[in-house]
């Protein structure tokens, strides 16, 4: 087995080219379904999802009786052994500022119990599973790495195409409920410095122009023609450059899965954004930006890559200034 683990990390470091460096386990930020097949007994898989119901739910995968294709009518279920983390439970409303913010990271302990109480351990690899059909799914995944890896983990990664790959395979999937144990998982560290991004750290990199903001949301909500109730204002950051959604994932036979290293470093020069330079990454409230973050400092190896928490929510709840808003007519 431990031959055959380390034969599948060199693969897979291989295929995605990381140049991030990873503890022992794990061969990068992204694994796929056959590296994960062959290594479950190595690692933690932990499923994310904004709706648990669907963890226990039966999928339904039709079959082209003709030519065998499989296609994905509903995603339900999950790999045999996952733990579960409702997403609703990774974020918080905390007070910042005199002001009540949604959908923040929780403090350190705080998020610990939250990570424990899905069954998550210390001292074994984890690898997030998404739902994998869109993009906004696999962001649940991102951000709780991002979550974590503020908090000092580092032995993580992100299962590429999600569940919905993993039933297209025709793998084993489980209706079972989640395990029910406490976890002993602990923040190792408080990273915070080097992840997050405070209204403050915006407002003085738009003065200074010494980072790129990088808008992680759609072309509409970028021009101002739309936007979130809980954001009290149209439009974007001075200077912000648009990295959308769209742009974030392929298209996989009902699944959606990352893309290459050099695929991304054109997309980003594309969109006016040097991949290499410091960024940071917002959006309606610190979800969608989850993946160019992810992206820019752990595909790409950009360290000097932060996501902006509270993100255009709080940004207008503290009446700041948006620009680029076009009248709707």
């Amino acid at each position: 087995m431990r031959q055959l683990f380390a034969k599948c990390a060199a693969t897979a470091v291989l295929s995605w080219g990381a140049v991030t460096a990873f503890a022992a386990g794990l061969p990068g930020p992204i694994v796929d379904s056959a590296w994960l097949a062959a290594n479950l007994d190595q690692v933690q898989v932990v499923d994310v999802r904004s709706n648990p119901k669907t963890f226990t739910a039966k999928p339904e995968v039709s079959t082209d009786p003709k030519t065998g294709k499989k296609t994905l009518e509903e995603v339900g279920g999950h790999i045999p052994g996952a733990r579960l983390i409702d997403m609703k439970t990774m974020r918080v409303e905390r007070e910042i500022g005199g002001m009540k913010v949604k959908y923040m990271i929780p403090e350190k302990a705080t998020f610990e119990k939250a990570v424990q109480a899905a069954g998550v351990d210390a001292g074994k690899p984890i690898v997030l599973v998404p739902v994998g059909t869109e993009p906004a799914d696999v962001d649940d995944a991102l951000r709780v790495y991002w979550q974590m890896k503020v908090y000092g983990e580092d032995d993580i990664a992100v299962l590429d195409g999600g569940v919905a790959n993993w039933l297209l395979e025709g793998r084993a999937v489980s209706t079972d409920p989640a395990p029910a144990k406490t976890g002993n998982w602990v923040a190792k560290a408080d990273r915070t410095a080097q992840y997050f991004a405070s209204t403050e750290d915006v407002a003085k990199s738009i003065e200074a122009k010494n980072a790129t903001l990088v808008d992680s949301r759609d072309l509409k909500s970028y021009h101002g023609l739309v936007k979130r109730d809980y954001v009290f204002a149209y439009g974007h950051l001075e200077g912000a450059k648009l990295y959308p959604p769209e742009l974030m994932l392929k298209s996989a036979g009902g699944a959606v899965k990352f893309m290459s290293p050099n695929t991304y470093r054109a997309l980003f020069a594309a969109q006016g954004i040097d991949p290499a330079a410091p960024a940071i990454t917002y959006c309606n409230s610190g979800h969608l930006s989850s993946g160019p973050w992810f992206v820019l400092s752990e595909v790409l190896g950009n360290k000097n890559t932060r996501l902006y928490d509270g993100s255009l929510h709080e940004w207008t709840l503290a009446k700041r200034p948006l620009v680029g808003a076009v009248p709707l007519q």
